[in-house]
């Protein structure tokens, strides 16, 4: 498979979020026009985007609803269940466990954890808060695919170390600041040291979105610009 930006994927999201917002409009076909009309892109862009992953639709025709939808489901990987914790389970961390419509994408919680005396032993959506110290035995006892970080950003590399030591794999961070993997070195150039291998660490960072959307504001001829890879 080609190398495929990240930038792609972030749109297929939206595509899927499309697709079914037209679903529950009884809508059962679609074109690349129309999805790019509603995502804010090209008809361009939108077929490249597909094409990454196969051929969906009909030269004249466009595609079917539910087929493209069950086949972006597939490719974003929605048609498995997928285990998370929560670490942090403050205001932020409570709002994200009890958000709506996760389960409906097989996200599933089955562990929340912190390290405030004052939080751990609560029941959240039915799960009792653990101590951050338990995190790497929990993930023994039941598999963990991904953490969700809410915690103080003075607290955020401690607490992806804890994931990462807990073998998980990937990490959701909502906390403002960059993590960083743990480095060793080993009579040679620095290495990251084999728990962070493979970690994927997304962030999810609203602060930062302020300052690109007070920019755009701002300079909103260069939000619609055409990007290099979109020659429409």
């Amino acid at each position: 498979m080609a190398e495929i930006p990240t930038a792609a994927i972030s749109r297929l999201v939206t595509y899927l979020r499309i697709l079914e917002q037209l679903e529950t409009q009884d809508i059962s076909r679609t074109s690349s026009s129309d999805l790019a009309e509603r995502a804010g892109v090209s008809a361009f862009q939108v077929r490249k985007d597909l094409a990454y992953f196969g051929r969906f639709g009909t030269r004249g025709m466009g595609y079917t609803v539910p087929i493209l939808k069950r086949e972006l489901v597939r490719v974003l990987g929605l048609n498995q269940t997928w285990n998370v914790v929560i670490v942090g389970v403050g205001r932020l961390g409570q709002a994200i466990a009890n958000y709506p419509g996760a389960s409906d994408y097989q996200f599933q919680y089955v562990g929340l954890f912190d390290v405030n005396p004052a939080i751990v032993g609560q029941q959240v959506r039915g799960l009792t808060v653990r101590h951050t110290d338990e995190l790497r035995d929990f993930a023994r006892h039941t598999t963990v695919d991904m953490g969700f970080l809410a915690v103080p950003p003075e607290h955020a590399q401690d607490a992806a170390q804890a994931l990462a030591d807990a073998g998980i794999k990937g990490i959701l961070n909502f906390a403002p600041v960059v993590i960083q993997p743990r480095t060793l070195e080993r009579g040679g150039p620095q290495e990251i040291s084999d728990e962070w291998r493979g970690l994927i660490v997304e962030n999810i960072d609203f602060l930062a979105g302020m300052k690109r959307l007070a920019f755009y504001i701002l300079n909103p001829h260069l939000k619609d610009a055409p990007t290099p890879e979109d020659p429409a």
